[in-house]
């Protein structure tokens, strides 16, 4: 009945992470592999055996376990900052502007001019894998918004700006070790070991939870997305090809807009039919919209507080959420329950809720809490991934296409400048030799030039008509 998606809930210190730590060993025994998102950092015990403790010896005899064997897991760590497990990595092109624009926090005008930048990008073939890229981009949008304004419409650059110091904020919190490449192939996260079990991928998200909350619900929507877009339809399968636990699964929501939570339950819905089960874990099912509350057939209630008028509220509608039991007061037991103790209901083989039961969850066979620096960093190691994902990759993208692209700019524009300051040049020589031309030609005249130009100034006198009368006289023969 798990390969329909489920919610684990319950109040803080009441036992979600060990219910999730035993749902993930038995997926893993019957070869399904698992993701989880290491939120508190106590989870990576999984990896070892549990350590002999008072208190497991009295839940197995409570219970009646007979086969109660301590045991690890095969697991692999992963780490969106690649400290504390293999680097994870998704491209900007793939992560898309919805996503983006949803890390970055943006208002519908700012969205407007990052759909516009990724059309760009598609339209001129340039590849945005990371931060520097989309930088690049924008700066070049920016710098040719009047011809780009015909085609794409009109974005301001105090749009441009905003969303590229929102990038630089990214930039200051580490986020360019996630964007970037190799990209996560979704293959080495559905690996079985060499004994059929299913491998345990814990994501450390300690530190992305500290500095903020958006990256750690940006990677978890890409992955739904990328497995959604991926992975071949298998049916309704008698199990899952793989399961993911998002922890503080009210992350995923906070401040999400209506786009993107619309998004979100499209994939719930769907998902399941390629084979992905999805199981949310937080402090109350009030944290997860009713829509995608809905498609979650698995509820595994812990007990919840009710002291305030709204936390009694809030007991009210959970109860009411459960197929009642005749035999169970719902909501005075939701208060009352222990600690590993919890309300259950499931879909029955027709796909109908069962009724609600009351149980005690046994204790995993792996060990409760963190393994120490030394045995991570053991079984780091010997992870079947090996380094290919340990240093990144900066192939020819748009960063340095637009860069050729301005450089070509550059050297064309200075040849203009240049050709045009030769033609300002020639025109100034040739001027300059048309000038000299007429002074040499004043220069040359000659002496009989010289007379006639002298009597010609001089003929306005009588003095003049009488030397001119005389002089032609003589010339010609006459007194």
């Amino acid at each position: 009945m798990a390969n329909r998606h489920g919610m684990i809930a319950g109040a803080t210190g009441t036992g979600k992470t060990i219910t999730m730590q035993i749902m993930a060993e038995e997926f893993s025994r019957i070869g399904v592999p698992v993701l989880m998102a290491d939120v508190k950092g106590d989870v990576s015990g999984l990896a070892r055996a549990a350590t002999p403790h008072p208190k497991i010896d009295e839940r197995i005899a409570e219970i009646g376990i007979e086969d109660y064997q301590m045991q690890g897991n095969p697991v692999v760590f992963w780490d969106l900052y690649g400290k504390l497990g293999h680097p994870v990595r998704a491209s900007v092109a793939e992560l898309g502007p919805l996503l983006l624009a949803n890390l970055l926090g943006l208002n519908d005008t700012q969205e407007g001019v990052l759909y516009a930048a990724f059309k760009i990008a598609d339209d001129n073939g340039l590849l945005l894998l990371d931060l520097e890229d989309l930088q690049s981009l924008l700066s070049w949008m920016s710098n040719n918004a009047k011809e780009l304004k015909g085609e794409y419409g009109n974005f301001t650059s105090a749009s441009i700006g905003a969303i590229q110091r929102d990038l630089l904020v990214l930039e200051e919190q580490d986020a360019e070790i996630f964007l970037g490449e190799p990209v996560l192939e979704l293959d080495d996260l559905m690996r079985l070991d060499f004994s059929g079990q299913g491998i345990i991928n814990i994501l450390d998200v300690t530190k992305v939870i500290s500095r903020g909350p958006r990256m750690y619900a940006t990677f978890l929507l890409w992955l739904m997305s990328e497995l959604f877009e991926n992975l071949p339809e298998v049916g309704d399968a008698d199990r899952p090809k793989f399961v993911m636990f998002f922890d503080e699964a009210h992350l995923l929501f906070d401040d999400a807009p209506k786009a993107l939570v619309d998004k979100i339950e499209q994939v719930v819905r769907l998902i399941r039919s390629k084979g992905v089960g999805i199981y949310f874990v937080s402090q109350s099912p009030m944290d997860i919209p009713e829509d995608v509350l809905g498609q979650l057939g698995l509820k595994i209630q812990h007990a919840l507080r009710a002291f305030t008028p709204k936390e009694k509220k809030a007991v009210s509608i959970v109860a009411e959420n459960f197929r009642q039991n005749p035999d169970i007061d719902t909501q005075t037991a939701i208060t009352e329950l222990g600690i590993g103790e919890a309300l259950v209901s499931t879909l029955d083989s027709e796909g109908t809720p069962t009724q609600v039961e009351r149980v005690l969850v046994r204790p995993p066979q792996s060990r409760i809490g963190p393994i120490s620096e030394e045995e991570r960093i053991d079984q780091m190691k010997r992870s079947p991934i090996g380094t290919k994902y340990d240093e990144g990759e900066n192939r020819e993208s748009a960063m340095e296409k637009l860069k050729q692209r301005v450089e070509k700019k550059l050297q064309w524009e200075e040849a203009e400048a240049e050709r045009e300051a030769e033609e300002k040049l020639a025109d100034k020589e040739a001027k300059q030799a048309a000038r000299s031309q007429r002074s040499g030609r004043r220069g040359r005249e000659t002496a009989s030039e010289a007379l006639l130009k002298s009597l010609a100034r001089s003929a306005g006198s009588q003095i003049g008509r009488r030397v001119i009368r005389g002089v032609l006289g003589s010339l010609f023969g006459k007194g």
